[in-house]
């Protein structure tokens, strides 16, 4: 596939998902890896059956004491990190505009939003001692359309977009990378238990993808995977969809 021999890769709900299934394939690719999340048991399980170059950091993305350590304790196993994988995420609350608190929106954004901005923000001094690096920020196909009931998920992932472009033109000169993946649905335990408490309207998500059906996570890693590595050594402040054919609508 591609390449990852070398790279130090932090991934940020790297537990479960999309985030282990990156792991996975990051570590498959040669990559040294730290899972950072705050599902601690989940995610030490995971590095201790991958094994040889990964580790654990419980990383609550909204803190910047977490990033920090979490950076630290990265280079002083591994090196400077050059690629980062903003992939932690809140799904939204889907219910109207008029029923969303104020509390509620704060949350999404700050965890969807806030996260991938420190994220981005704290990584630089390590990827630039490491001389540049690649930062793949899962975004959403809710960040590139919109979606009725869905206003503080696509708020949170509609910025994801646009500082993933506004930090490309930023970070070029230190030879950093910034593109955004933007997803389906994708089978995920978080998107089945949304769909689970939508019920028979959680049908209606598989129903937009005209492929008609929900991605594996693994086949969303293996699009992170190639943004992180040299085959995509000219992408910088690309949109990817990844989405079944959502955005082509």
């Amino acid at each position: 596939m591609f390449d990852l021999t070398g790279k130090v890769a932090i991934i940020t709900g790297g537990s479960s998902g999309i985030g282990a299934a990156a792991a996975r394939t990051f570590h498959q690719l040669g990559a040294s890896v730290t899972i950072g999340d705050i599902q601690a048991e989940a995610g030490e399980a995971l590095a201790a059956e991958l094994g040889d170059r990964v580790r654990f950091s419980r990383l609550d993305v909204t803190k910047q004491d977490d990033w920090e350590r979490t950076i630290d304790e990265t280079e002083a196993a591994f090196g400077p990190v050059n690629v980062l994988v903003n992939n932690a995420g809140h799904s939204g609350h889907w219910k109207p505009a008029s029923e969303l608190t104020l509390e509620e929106f704060r949350k999404v954004c700050a965890i969807n939003q806030e996260g991938v901005f420190l994220g981005m923000k704290l990584v630089l001094p390590s990827m630039i001692r490491a001389g540049g690096g690649s930062i793949v920020n899962n975004s959403s196909g809710y960040g590139l359309v919109g979606a009725a009931n869905n206003l503080d998920y696509c708020a949170s992932k509609f910025a994801v977009t646009g500082m993933t472009k506004a930090a490309a033109i930023e970070f070029a000169p230190s030879k950093i990378r910034v593109n955004s993946i933007h997803a389906g649905v994708v089978l995920t335990p978080m998107v089945r238990d949304t769909m689970a408490s939508l019920g028979a309207d959680g049908d209606v998500f598989i129903a937009r993808m005209p492929l008609n059906r929900g991605a594996d996570p693994s086949e969303i890693a293996s699009v992170m995977a190639f943004l992180a590595s040299e085959a995509a050594s000219f992408m910088t402040g690309a949109a990817v969809p990844v989405d079944g054919g959502l955005t082509a609508q």
